[in-house]
């Protein structure tokens, strides 16, 4: 699947349909998840890691999806010492980039081994223990690795994302082409959500793929938020969608307070910096001119820290102001939930042994285990009126 979906875009082929439907027939026979992993709270930070490696092996994004698919139920169903996920975490990549990617993109092991040491994670990889857990993986899996994720859908929807009849704040869409990378971003924005949560996988992948492009549609304010086309063509309504959209936005909304809050603490800082800096000039004045500019210095450490969402917004509004007033919205699919930083500072790798237990360790688990409540989210304002735009900080 890999290979054909970076070479002949499926998506966009005579055999689209059947592909598409022969996905969501292998989908039906996926094993079901229970979240009994006595390491779940480990989760988040292997599944970081995942997306660290893949990104700078460059590897496809049903790939890497695969590769946390693989750990979940494998973790699922197995008490896995600390040190063992490393490996199995490693094992995972390499299978998923070996099944979607072409041979001469798969990562090397002295290449993974570098960046596992970049990232100071105190574990060597070695050939052997690899292939002994590559084989374990196979085994466990019945050597059946064509297993749906949503990344195998997200570019089929989002051919038909957008169409001439929608509107943008009731106006129409004047450019379909300028809209239409926006809205991949975003449907990959949401994509990279779908795999911070264990709970998303109590939806099958195809309507987290669907739930996607819908919630792109409410960001960037296009109406309706879900059309005929999109609903004959991924076989999920509207009330399918509801449940797995809330809990995006829901996401969302806290991903880009948290980017707003990064922002002014930065301003704050920056300012303060900017205040120090021209007392101490103002001071040199007294003596001599000098040729030191605070400003040329320190101009270049507030943009990295600014909201990806907020920069695509700007970019959105600059594309299409030329042509009418109104100004669509867009998010940045390279917004990070959390930082990876941040995650290994809090989390020290070690051959520390988790207890290993049976039915106690999994009681524990679950009874420790962070829930989500998904019926928390109803009543709150994205569904409410005609679900125009997702939270009131997009407005104009």
């Amino acid at each position: 699947m890999g290979r054909k979906r970076m070479e002949e875009q499926w998506w966009k082929g005579e055999l689209a349909a059947d592909i598409h439907q022969t996905l969501r027939t292998k989908e039906l026979e996926l094993p079901i998840y229970k979240a009994h992993s006595p390491q779940i709270g480990m989760r988040r930070y292997f599944i970081d890691l995942l997306a660290v490696l893949s990104n700078r092996c460059n590897l496809c994004p049903t790939a890497r999806h695969l590769a946390v698919y693989l750990l979940d139920v494998f973790m699922d169903r197995y008490d896995i010492t600390v040190k063992q996920l490393y490996v199995i975490s490693i094992a995972c990549l390499l299978l998923a980039s070996k099944f979607e990617e072409k041979e001469d993109r798969v990562p090397k092991l002295e290449h993974l081994n570098n960046l596992v040491y970049m990232y100071s994670v105190n574990v060597v990889l070695n050939k052997k223990d690899l292939l002994r857990m590559e084989l374990l993986l196979l085994e466990n899996f019945n050597w059946n690795l064509c297993l749906p994720t949503p990344a195998h859908y997200i570019d089929y929807y989002l051919f038909a994302s957008v169409g001439e009849n929608d509107l943008h704040n009731g106006w129409p869409i004047t450019s379909l082409t300028k809209v239409k990378p926006f809205m991949d971003t975003y449907a990959y924005y949401f994509l990279d959500f779908s795999v911070q949560d264990h709970t998303f996988l109590l939806f099958r992948p195809s309507l987290i793929a669907a739930a996607c492009v819908c919630a792109s549609r409410i960001c960037m304010q296009i109406s309706p938020a879900w059309t005929t086309q999109l609903e004959l063509l991924t076989s999920y309504s509207w009330e399918h969608l509801a449940q797995c959209i809330e809990m995006m936005l829901m996401y969302y909304k806290n991903d880009v307070k948290e980017a707003s809050n990064i922002k002014k603490q930065v301003t704050i800082q920056q300012q303060q910096v900017m205040g120090n800096l021209s007392h101490q000039t103002t001071t040199q004045v007294l003596f001599q001119q000098s040729s030191y500019h605070p400003l040329a210095q320190h101009s270049a450490t507030l943009p990295q820290f600014q909201s990806p969402v907020q920069d695509l917004c700007s970019a959105y509004r600059d594309s299409l102001q030329a042509q009418r007033p109104s100004s669509l919205l867009a998010g940045s699919a390279n917004s990070s939930l959390c930082s990876y930083a941040a995650l290994q500072a809090s989390l020290q790798p070690s051959a520390q042994t988790l207890p290993i237990q049976t039915p106690t360790a999994m009681q524990v688990a679950m009874g420790t285990e962070p829930r989500h409540c998904i019926s928390m989210a109803y009543g709150s304002s994205y569904f409410s009126g005609h679900h125009s735009h997702a939270a009131g900080c997009f407005d104009s």
